[in-house]
């Protein structure tokens, strides 16, 4: 069973924690999740309680409805400038869509290539059947080629590259992605596209490495509308890739979850079309929160001044020699405040911790605070 070979994750031991301290009806100030504090826009929901009163409770097709499919290329054709029909996207949620890719594109013995640091990838390429190898970020976590270059193994069939990225913060350029691009064409190895916060952008561009393609071919992209349109709970998301991929992909879904809930995909289908405006709110709201964290990251002695790009984290290094697991479970003893040790990211994320500006003002102001008191006072 591929199921025996999934790890714990570090970062487990600090969930734990946190719900034995709130068990015990202590406070805990998070800065570790990664979901906006906002509610999803009324308009939306309105959308998704109209449809299940109309009646539309009922199985559909495991590629997702017309409706939201047709939205699904109006969007990335709009926005993305990616060449893409109807046919060529499936509904589902972003973090499913990560191992159906894999299911679809892993064959055989074969590596897939992940970023280090990076989001939580190796557990669905193990459980699809892969090797996971992991290519370095380069300076200031940007991505370079020649690292992935010097990664890939002539058993390397597939890559994933996420922007802007979990837990950095950082928002790749078109020019870095176009030399991926062809480096990845060159080996014919497949590249997926995390895209899911694409909406959340500061002073920077999000560029689609899907675009480079005259129709989707070699590139599968996934993106969300958890963080976007504040539907995490939701589980709404979607990817784009070739026909061939998405009959994969919905194949997968057949034999699993079968199909998504249709008044989650109209009500999603609405978002797509008509939710530039809340974009547009909740992105300038947490540029505020990620300049009121910054600024506070300033303040703290031992801590790297760290600006995101993209997302909602900070990942700075924290100047000792002690584990990030170690240091991330003293700071919630100590201060109850929750935060996540890099090395739950890979190894090239010792020595760091992420920090999220997706909650309340207020969360943002005391739990920065209680991290300033901890770095002045720690030994």
């Amino acid at each position: 069973m591929f199921l025996d070979k999934i790890e714990g994750s570090p970062s487990l031991e600090m969930v734990n924690l946190v719900l034995k301290k709130q068990a015990a009806g202590e406070k805990v100030v998070s800065l570790a999740i990664g979901e906006p504090s906002f509610n999803t826009p009324p308009e939306i929901v309105d959308v998704a309680c109209a449809s299940m009163r109309a009646g539309d409770v009922h199985y559909t097709s495991s590629f997702g409805i017309p409706e939201v499919r047709e939205a699904i290329s109006r969007k990335v054709s709009a926005k993305n400038g990616m060449r893409a029909g109807a046919q060529n996207a499936i509904f589902l949620t972003t973090k499913l869509a990560v191992y159906a890719s894999m299911m679809a594109l892993v064959k055989g013995p074969c590596e897939v290539l992940l970023p280090d640091p990076g989001y939580f990838y190796n557990e669905p390429v193990v459980l699809a059947g892969g090797t996971p190898r992991h290519y370095r970020l380069g300076e200031g976590f940007s991505l370079d080629p020649d690292l992935v270059r010097k990664a890939a193994t002539k058993k390397t069939r597939v890559l994933v590259v996420n922007t802007p990225a979990n837990p950095t913060g950082r928002v790749f350029t078109r020019g870095e992605l176009k030399e991926l691009y062809d480096l990845c064409a060159e080996r014919k190895i497949s590249i997926v596209s995390d895209e899911a916060y694409e909406d959340l952008v500061y002073g920077k561009r999000h560029f689609s490495v899907g675009s480079l393609e005259k129709e989707p071919d070699l590139v599968v992209t996934l993106f969300s509308l958890s963080k976007s349109y504040a539907m995490t709970g939701w589980r709404a998301g979607y990817a784009v890739a070739s026909e061939r991929t998405v009959s994969l992909i919905s194949r997968f879904l057949e034999n699993t979850y079968t199909s998504y809930p249709p008044f989650i995909q109209r009500a999603s289908a609405y978002a797509l079309e008509n939710g530039d405006r809340f974009i547009t709110d909740f992105a300038r709201e947490l540029r505020s929160r990620k300049e009121q964290a910054e600024e506070w990251l300033a303040k703290i002695p031992g801590m790297e001044p760290y600006e995101a790009e993209g997302a909602f984290y900070l990942f700075p290094s924290y100047g000792r020699k002690a584990s990030s697991v170690d240091v991330a479970k003293r700071i919630l003893l100590q201060e109850a405040v929750a935060v996540l040790p890099g090395i739950a990211f890979g190894q090239h994320g010792e020595g760091r911790l992420r920090i999220s500006f997706s909650g309340p003002p207020s969360t943002i102001e005391e739990g920065m605070a209680k991290l300033a008191h901890f770095f002045s006072h720690a030994d």
